[in-house]
């Protein structure tokens, strides 16, 4: 064996080293082991879940609040297409002019962020400390025009980040 092979060995197997030592540092110093666990919350602080749903997890009622008539019905079945569990879908009496308005509770956080990328983040949100089910309220308003596509819901997503816990609440436990 030639002395530049032997040298090159031997540099390889100090990097391999020095990276073997970093990651044993990283793992033993890790300060966020606990991040997202909702330790440290007050006990009475309810407990927002925080894990990104997909579709097939997600219920949801559907009001129309347009003079469009039929326009719940008509999202309620694209939203089925989309494998979304549609629970309710109905006309409601007061008009609004925006997008749509997601209406959800602490145990909805994520199924609303789910539905944020679906009006591509142009909806208004309505959070109900109080409110106990994991549904979400989808109200459309005189400003919505059609769902997003797949290819606009992954990038709203990306856009989006993850579902962080309203003020006042605290992310769920994790489960393994």
């Amino acid at each position: 064996m030639s002395f530049a092979r032997v040298r090159a060995l031997v540099v390889v197997g100090g990097l391999a080293v020095v990276a073997l030592v970093f990651v044993v540092v990283a793992l033993v110093k890790d300060t966020q082991s606990n991040a997202g666990s909702g330790e440290g919350c007050p006990s009475d602080w309810p407990r927002a879940d925080v894990t990104l749903r997909e579709s097939k997890d997600v219920k949801i009622n559907v009001l129309n609040a347009t003079d469009r008539p039929g326009l719940a019905g008509t999202v309620a079945d694209d939203f089925r297409n989309r494998n979304f569990q549609v629970k309710k879908e109905a006309t409601q009496k007061k008009q609004i002019d925006d997008v749509a308005v997601l209406r959800y509770g602490p145990k909805g956080v994520s199924s609303a962020h789910l539905l944020r990328a679906y009006f591509l983040d142009n909806a208004e949100y309505e959070y109900d400390v109080k409110r106990e089910d994991d549904v979400v309220d989808v109200v459309l308003g005189g400003g919505f025009q059609q769902l997003a596509t797949t290819t606009e819901v992954n990038q709203s997503l990306g856009d989006l980040g993850a579902p962080v816990a309203p003020p006042g609440t605290c992310p769920m436990p994790i489960e393994d």
